[in-house]
């Protein structure tokens, strides 16, 4: 019954051929005149009506499969609409409407005739492998839906499914052309190979390096990174085959090759960000000159400050005892051991910290003494702040600085900064008075 349709459908193929063809003929052309101008117009009726079937029926298949995705509750199938995989599909229907026209179009051209098997043997190879290409675009937007997909290159892994899909359609369609097998295609691959490797040079070289990241979990989406070389500081975007895309934190997009990640060094923050901690390391001058031991007048008014009793009251007993078993003379400060206002000041400033609730208190903290230089002695504060949030980070680690650049007077210390134009004038006022005082005298 079907090869009975089929004759039917080819004979009234036949029977509009030569209608068109007597019809064109009446105008005063040859008969290979007429047999050309037939074939192009009736050829343009083809590729209109080709257009007509080809909408019709992407409509007809979408209204068809949007009622039974609706109905379902796979996200699969939605991802399959949304990469036109339906539509796609849909373009298989003129290509064998086509199959079945075109003999009858070029029946007095067997070149146009044969060329056109070739150009609809090309279509159904492209739109074959487009099928494919938007098959693995949906699996890769299902996978990321996933959580322990989503920090993966999964586009790195796409990028090399079109790089084989495109070699596969056009070692086919290169068959299809010179009507030889797809090994002696392969064949002259393998002659122009040390070209191939130089043109694809990067391509390999992305796709070593995106398996070589995945496999040892160096970098992942959503990762901030910090590569100076590239000038990236911000959060990884996307890696692909070729580059990796960082978005900097002032909004700028920088792009680094993806094979440097293994020949050159960055730093990622991923164990900050996984930690719950984010360290601070920053040092505050102390000026030499207002270093000097605490007489016992001003440790009991150190005593007022609340969180430092318990250290003053410790740290007195221990130097008491000491100083009465080596039986220290202390009629001169310097004689034994003292307590000084520095002392003091880094005992006020480790105290504050244990005791600061936005201060993690899991991970190293402390407080130490660096080497003198020419801008003061450096007291340097190592501690992790438990919100590794940017905004909130400064925020605490500002409070916790403002604090103690006003507590320093509390300890009659003086933070060491370069001298500003008041201080110039301050110091010419004070020794012009001074000049003064002496001439009076």
């Amino acid at each position: 019954m079907q090869s009975t349709a089929t004759e039917l459908f080819k004979d009234s193929q036949s029977h509009i051929h030569n209608w068109t063809f007597q019809w064109i003929k009446q105008l005063g052309l040859d008969n290979q005149g007429s047999h050309f101008v037939n074939s192009i117009l009736l050829l343009l009726l083809v590729v209109l009506f080709l257009i007509i079937i080809d909408y019709f029926t992407k409509r007809t298949l979408l209204l068809l499969t949007i009622k039974a995705i609706r109905r379902s509750t796979n996200r699969f199938d939605d991802l399959l609409i949304r990469n036109k995989t339906l539509k796609l599909v849909a373009h298989f229907v003129p290509i064998l409407v086509a199959q079945y026209i075109m003999p009858i179009i070029f029946m007095g051209f067997p070149t146009w005739k044969e060329n056109s098997n070739k150009i609809l043997d090309i279509a159904t190879t492209v739109v074959s492998l487009l099928i494919i290409h938007s098959l693995l675009k949906s699996l890769r937007d299902m996978l990321r839906m996933k959580k322990s997909f989503a920090d993966k290159p999964l586009e790195s892994y796409l990028q090399v499914c079109q790089i084989i899909l495109l070699f596969i359609g056009g070692t086919i369609c290169f068959s299809i052309l010179t009507g030889k097998s797809p090994w002696s295609f392969l064949l002259s691959l393998g002659a122009a190979s040390a070209i191939l490797m130089l043109v694809f040079k990067d391509t390999i070289l992305g796709f070593v390096a995106s398996i070589q990241v995945s496999a040892n979990d160096s970098i992942r989406v959503g990762d901030w990174i910090e590569m100076p070389k590239y000038g990236a500081d911000g959060t990884v975007k996307e890696i692909n085959l070729n580059n990796v895309k960082v978005q900097n934190f002032d909004k700028t997009i920088t792009t680094i090759p993806t094979h440097t990640l293994l020949s050159d060094s960055f730093k990622n923050y991923r164990g900050m960000q996984q930690s719950g901690g984010r360290r601070l390391k920053r040092a505050i001058n102390i000026k030499i000159s207002t270093i000097r031991f605490l007489e016992n007048e001003e440790i009991e008014k150190l005593k007022n400050i609340q969180i430092l009793r318990p250290y003053i009251e410790e740290r007195a007993k221990t130097i008491d005892q000491f100083n009465t078993q080596q039986q220290i003379d202390q009629s001169s400060p310097i004689n034994g051991r003292k307590m000084t206002n520095l002392g003091m000041f880094r005992a006020y400033t480790l105290t504050y910290l244990r005791q600061n609730p936005n201060i993690h208190k899991t991970m190293p903290l402390m407080v130490r003494q660096l080497a003198s230089t020419e801008h003061g002695v450096p007291v340097e504060l190592y501690f992790f702040v438990n919100d590794i949030r940017w905004e909130y980070y400064e925020g605490i680690v500002s409070d916790v600085f403002d604090h103690l650049f006003a507590a320093t007077k509390y300890f009659d210390l003086e933070i060491f900064e370069n001298p500003a134009s008041d201080d110039f004038r301050r110091a010419i006022r004070h020794k012009s008075l001074h000049d003064f005082a002496d001439q009076q005298q």
